[in-house]
């Protein structure tokens, strides 16, 4: 069974970091696709970044590019999403998800993830 615990949430002034983490477990495969995504409140969920396990693959999304690192330890199975400059927009509920079936030259445009963390909150104030 596949599990995606997310971590590093909170609240941060603007202009603050903070580092995502999404640990994976229950994944068979040494090499699949991750990605990091947001939903405010009243908003669509919105695709942040995505991150190829076990390859080299990544994509950060013009509205954070720049500003938004994704990385990942293979080791431990786990990403990151490093968030830097954050501004009140960036508010919103964050989720990770994973999907072993995302071919690598599919991640970099997949919404529809099999596997979603429980998401974890960031709130940024002015």
């Amino acid at each position: 069974q596949v599990h995606l615990v997310e971590s590093g949430g909170g609240s941060v002034q603007a202009g603050g970091s903070l580092r995502l983490s999404c640990a994976a477990s229950g994944i068979s495969k040494s090499a699949y696709c991750m990605g990091w995504f947001r939903q405010a409140p009243g908003k669509e969920r919105e695709r942040i970044a995505t991150i190829f396990i076990g390859g080299s693959s990544s994509h950060v999304e013009d509205s954070v590019l720049g500003r938004f690192i994704i990385s990942q330890d293979n080791a431990k199975n786990t990403m990151y999403l490093q968030m830097n400059s954050l501004k009140p927009e960036d508010s919103a509920m964050y989720y990770c998800a994973a999907d072993p079936t995302i071919r690598a030259w599919m991640c970099s445009t997949s919404d529809d993830f099999a596997y979603w963390g429980q998401g974890t909150q960031v709130t940024v104030s002015s």
